[in-house]
């Protein structure tokens, strides 16, 4: 089978690899239909976080071809979405719905275990990792709107949880990425009134307001913040959603924000400075954020994925084959694309 291998920063290949096989009788085998490359990945991609020399990619669907004797959910056959880590489901903080911290979480492309982005993988404790989606012969728009469960769409959903939005808040989205974008159609999703997403590009702006956003900001910092205060009567907005992880997200989502409101936090911090106590106990400023525990987000979200209720699909904005990835790397980094899909 053919896999796709990272080999340091800016060098992606696709090669053979073995077949993978049941190794646990937890395990089952899956035979990937849809794959994509993350935002996540271009930290790698570019040198900016160290990652082992081998297969690569978390977000993935596809049909089960083989299970282990201890696996009960899931059947061969079955189609089924894979949250971007792998989760046991019995775990006490998986009872509790932070399936992200699980106490046995295994990461794909690591500890043995493989990368996405390839034509199978081997799923470990099946049972609480995959999500069997409830019907078939599902058409490729289907397909390409359920994929984003397995990242984005829990993501950015995550944030706006992690934020509190609610039936008429006003919403502030940094970042105009995939997940910033999905943090939009989730904030609509929860009865957001007004949700203002800075962008500067008109392409991520035309999805955004496409997804939801009623403001587009096409300003940064304080400009941006300034924006949104005079729009919101200088008071700023109830809740802000940082999706890039950058000292300058941070600033304008506490720029935005109003005092008592809350900022949901999951871009991935890089070189931000640690929050002093003192600015939360002055604001009366809720934060609050993690990776988002797709696995817990993933039942919810799914029945209005497929009722069409809930449709990101348009996030992805180029689709190649496997074999095209290296270049599907490129156009990610290059900003020529804003989510690459992948088929196998």
């Amino acid at each position: 089978m053919k896999a796709t291998i990272f080999q340091g920063p800016g060098k992606i290949d696709v090669q053979e690899v073995p077949d993978p096989v049941i190794q646990k009788p937890d395990d089952a085998i899956v035979r990937v239909t849809y794959c994509c490359i993350c935002g996540s990945d271009l930290w790698y991609y570019r040198g900016l976080t160290p990652l082992a020399l081998g297969r690569i990619g978390h977000e993935f669907m596809g049909i089960v071809e083989a299970v282990g004797d201890g696996v009960r959910n899931i059947k061969v056959g079955d189609l089924v979405i894979a949250p971007f880590v792998a989760s046991d489901g019995t775990c006490p903080e998986c009872r509790a719905g932070v399936t992200r911290f699980c106490r046995n979480v295994r990461f794909w492309g690591t500890g043995g275990y493989d990368g996405a982005q390839g034509e199978k993988v081997r799923a470990p404790m099946a049972d609480g990792t995959l999500f069997a989606v409830p019907r078939h012969n599902l058409d490729d728009h289907m397909m390409r709107a359920l994929l984003p469960l397995s990242d984005v769409l829990s993501t950015g959903h995550h944030a706006a949880v992690c934020a509190r939005v609610k039936e008429g808040s006003t919403v502030a989205i940094v970042g105009d990425g995939a997940v910033g974008l999905c943090a939009v159609a989730a904030s609509k999703r929860l009865g957001a009134s007004r949700i203002f997403l800075m962008s500067t590009h008109n392409d991520r702006a035309a999805l955004g307001s496409q997804f939801g956003a009623t403001d587009i900001v096409a300003a940064r910092r304080d400009q941006a913040v300034q924006h949104i205060k005079a729009a919101t009567g200088d008071l700023g907005v109830d809740c802000a959603l940082e999706c890039v992880g950058t000292a300058e997200a941070w600033d304008t989502v506490f720029g935005a924000v109003r005092i008592g409101g809350n900022i949901g936090v999951v871009g991935l911090p890089h070189s931000v400075p640690d929050i002093p106590v003192s600015k939360l106990f002055s604001t009366n400023i809720g934060v609050k954020g993690s990776g988002a525990s797709a696995a817990h987000y993933i039942p919810e979200l799914m029945p209005d994925v497929l009722s069409g209720k809930l449709d990101v699909s348009s996030v992805f904005t180029k689709t190649i084959p496997l074999s095209d990835i290296a270049e599907g790397y490129k156009d990610m980094d290059e900003r020529r694309a804003i989510k690459v899909l992948v088929k196998p």
